[in-house]
């Protein structure tokens, strides 16, 4: 019997979360990407259990993976994007806080994604219409919540946007801590909890169509009923990009205005 996109999704990030469980805390070597960025054993061997479930079982499909590239021609309309660790630098210096990302493009649409919580056994997946959590075999529908004010500021380069939003600005700003608690968790597993209720809200600089980093996340979290918009308040992708996904049209708004004051 065929899997389904969705089932795919997960069993693929599930398999490579095995993958990262068994390389915690092992000696790892590294693999410099560039003057501030490299990749582990771990996320190489990960890759390669994603890869091998996807292509197994969809030999037509393109596959996108964060370390070895574009494989396939995609001539179906149908794309794999795959983060296979992403937290590299937490997982390094053994912190427990990373995800792995999976998500199909079809066409112009995130049909299916996943991502997992490698230490906590948690996959959070969409099928492009519904979004949950699977504990033990078990799915419970993802609600979000603005209830813990808690805001993930993602604190890592590029910055392309930098002349109208500075993310060290938003965390200073008296604005915004007079409303919200910031947290860096440095992984788009903090995508995921937007959709989940335990974050209220996750902003990010950068370009991130089709990003391995975070398609999923933001699939989950449009599945879920966030807010979805890049960093100015436009349609996502379009205008100058980034990203604020919010649990509800008031800390959206909130948000908004606080990063419309750096532009000011």
């Amino acid at each position: 019997m065929s899997i389904n996109d969705r089932d795919l999704a997960i069993a693929a990030a599930q398999a490579g979360a095995a993958v990262v469980r068994s390389y915690y805390g092992a000696s790892l070597t590294r693999f410099e990407k560039s003057a501030a960025d490299f990749a582990t054993t771990a996320d190489i061997e990960a890759e390669r259990a994603i890869l091998d479930v996807l292509r197994a079982a969809r030999p037509d499909d393109a596959l996108v993976g964060e370390e070895s590239g574009r494989t396939g021609t995609g001539g179906n309309g149908r794309t794999w994007l795959v983060d296979p660790l992403c937290g590299t630098l937490n997982f390094a210096a053994h912190t427990m806080l990373v995800s792995v990302n999976v998500a199909l493009r079809t066409g112009t649409q995130v049909t299916a994604a996943a991502s997992a919580d490698p230490f906590a056994d948690e996959t959070f997946w969409t099928d492009g219409v519904r979004a949950s959590v699977r504990r033990s075999g078990v799915d419970e529908p993802l609600v979000p919540s603005a209830e813990s004010r808690l805001v993930d500021v993602n604190l890592d380069p590029p910055f392309p946007n930098k002349h109208i939003f500075g993310a060290v600005r938003l965390l200073a700003d008296e604005g915004f801590l007079e409303r919200f608690r910031p947290r860096v968790v440095s992984t788009t597993l903090a995508v995921a909890w937007v959709a989940a209720g335990r974050r209220a809200a996750y902003v990010t600089d950068g370009h991130l169509q089709d990003s391995v980093h975070f398609t999923a996340g933001i699939a989950l979290c449009q599945a879920a009923g966030c807010v979805v918009t890049g960093i100015d308040g436009q349609p996502l992708h379009a205008g100058a990009g980034g990203l604020i996904v919010a649990a509800d049209k008031e800390t959206h708004t909130a948000l908004s205005s606080l990063i419309g004051n750096q532009r000011a």
